[in-house]
């Protein structure tokens, strides 16, 4: 597939748990050689997407924020960059920003505005790690770093630039809904919540949306929907005897994936993937 010219700025401008920086080596050891259109429905931090950088993409997440975000650094980038010059890296006033989703004045604040506060909770708060509790709130502690990057302004540029130059459709949908135009020959990356390696090892999700084992079952099934449309579509997990059996059908690859951000620091470090594809070699 013909591509844009390669920008190496353009890269996640958020740290995402689950985010697939350091696994885009074997990602793109197993992808196909060829395809049309690309489509990410759980987009996420966005890096395989960014490495990748196709001319033609649907990305969704059921995460209304965080795809806020991303319409937010395609259409309105200079606002976004003054607005996050203000921020301070200081306990009192990560506090203060982190509260805004509990009063109802955070209604009226503007994409821009709730943008900005993303980024900067996500630079300055404990181990980069995007929580909500179960009303939808930001609810990661201070991280006390001595000096983040909360306003990376050639990522966002290049981010931007990116977003504006490919035809980059962006929503705010359920994964199914996104995947439900895809035809043949087009692929598919479907990177979901993971199912827990142990009944304690999920710890609070990215937005206030379950993924429990019927989701991942529903997964499957669009998984294989999409396989009998001729489709070429990929899948990240955790390597658990449930996701095994489920995809029992298709090509399974076990990966060492290293895991920075977790809430307990016993739980980063390698651990094993699977992924999953529904073609031989590289389609």
């Amino acid at each position: 597939m013909s591509r844009l010219t390669h920008n190496k700025l353009v890269k996640p401008f958020l740290k995402w748990a689950g985010g697939k920086r350091q696994l885009i080596p074997e990602l793109k050891n197993h992808m196909p050689d060829a395809y049309n259109n690309y489509y990410e429905p759980f987009i996420g931090g966005g890096a395989l997407l960014f490495d990748l950088q196709p001319k033609k993409a649907i990305i969704s997440d059921s995460n209304q924020e965080l795809i806020s975000c991303y319409c937010v650094i395609r259409d309105s980038l200079d606002e976004l960059i003054e607005d996050l010059r203000q921020h301070r890296n200081e306990e009192e006033y990560f506090y203060k920003v982190r509260e805004w989703d509990r009063k109802d004045s955070f209604k009226s604040k503007t994409p821009v505005q709730k943008a900005s506060r993303i980024i900067f909770l996500n630079k300055t708060c404990y181990n980069g790690l995007f929580r909500v509790n179960s009303q939808g709130q930001f609810n990661a502690p201070f991280g006390r770093y001595k000096n983040p990057n909360i306003l990376d302004e050639a990522v966002l540029k290049a981010v931007s630039s990116y977003l504006n130059a490919a035809k980059v459709e962006i929503l705010n949908q359920d994964f199914a809904k996104t995947v439900a135009r895809a035809r043949k020959n087009d692929f598919i990356y479907f990177d979901p919540p993971y199912d827990p390696v142990s009944d304690t090892a999920s710890f609070t999700g990215y937005d206030i949306n379950g993924f429990n084992k019927d989701e991942q079952k529903r997964l499957r099934d669009t998984f294989a929907r999409l396989s009998d449309k001729g489709c070429k579509v990929m899948l990240s997990n955790a390597y658990t005897d449930f996701i095994r059996d489920l995809y029992q059908d298709y090509t399974c690859i076990r990966v060492k994936a290293t895991r920075a951000i977790n809430s307990k620091a016993s739980r980063r470090g390698k651990i094993d993937e699977i992924l999953v594809k529904n073609y031989e070699g590289n389609g």
